[in-house]
């Protein structure tokens, strides 16, 4: 049975109210649902006939490989999030996609994507808003590595994951559960993961937030907004401390 609480109808209801019957059209999505085990990428770089995924548990990150084996991390998906929606389009992958954690995602292909969005358009609608989100994120990691300084880069992306976790219930001001590494965070704010080790003690020191133990605690939620100048506008949802 549908759920209006699960995390992609949670996600997708903060744009538009969906109905019972476009639940339902969302719910014919999970039919295929697996386990994932970490380490072992879902979708390789270079791939083709790829299938998306809606990620039910767990964390995972898309990230591009390099020639010397090097990687940068583009992003890290979430419960409720979409893996790899542009390889059902494009002939070819151009990402890969890992699990960080043990992750359960329902397969989806893109004839039934397509029929699912025939049938309900208000959710082809809601999706398209979420991949349009996605790509804002793509663009402010852009600004925070060429512009933020690290203390803010960091700060910012923590911020826009405590913001995102909060869509889907996964998080409120005062933290969230974060599974991620220091060269997690590195690999995709293209620091060191010596400077992030730095900045997260300055961080801590200076009263804003802790992350230990896989735990992101954040002592003073405005200060780090003011720190960041976060604004939640990008995300085009509200905030309730930033009303």
């Amino acid at each position: 049975m549908y759920s209006k609480h699960s995390p992609l109808a949670r996600k997708l209801g903060s744009f538009v109210a969906l109905d019972d019957a476009e639940l339902a059209v969302l719910d014919g999505l999970h039919q295929r649902r697996r386990r994932f085990v970490a380490g072992r990428d879902l979708v390789h770089q270079g791939q083709t006939r790829s299938a998306a995924y809606i990620l039910a548990e767990g964390w995972v990150c898309s990230y591009k490989l390099l020639r010397d084996g090097t990687r940068q991390i583009v992003d890290f998906q979430i419960p409720g999030d979409f893996l790899g929606l542009r390889s059902v389009l494009f002939r070819t992958a151009d990402h890969n996609i890992e699990p960080i954690t043990t992750v359960e995602a329902s397969e989806v292909k893109d004839s039934e994507l397509l029929t699912a969005f025939t049938q309900t358009p208000r959710l082809a609608t809601a999706v398209l808003w979420a991949a349009s989100r996605d790509e804002a994120m793509v663009v402010e990691h852009l600004v925070g590595i060429g512009r933020r300084n690290a203390l803010e880069r960091t700060a910012h992306f923590l911020l826009e994951l405590n913001a995102r976790l909060m869509l889907v219930g996964q998080a409120t001001t005062a933290g969230f559960d974060c599974p991620l590494t220091q060269y997690h965070l590195a690999d995709a704010l293209g620091l060191s993961a010596v400077h992030v080790n730095r900045v997260l003690r300055e961080l801590r020191e200076k009263g804003l937030l802790t992350f230990q133990k896989g735990q992101v605690e954040i002592l003073d939620f405005k200060g780090l907004v003011a720190l960041a100048e976060f604004d939640l506008g990008y995300l085009d949802h509200e905030g309730p401390l930033l009303r």
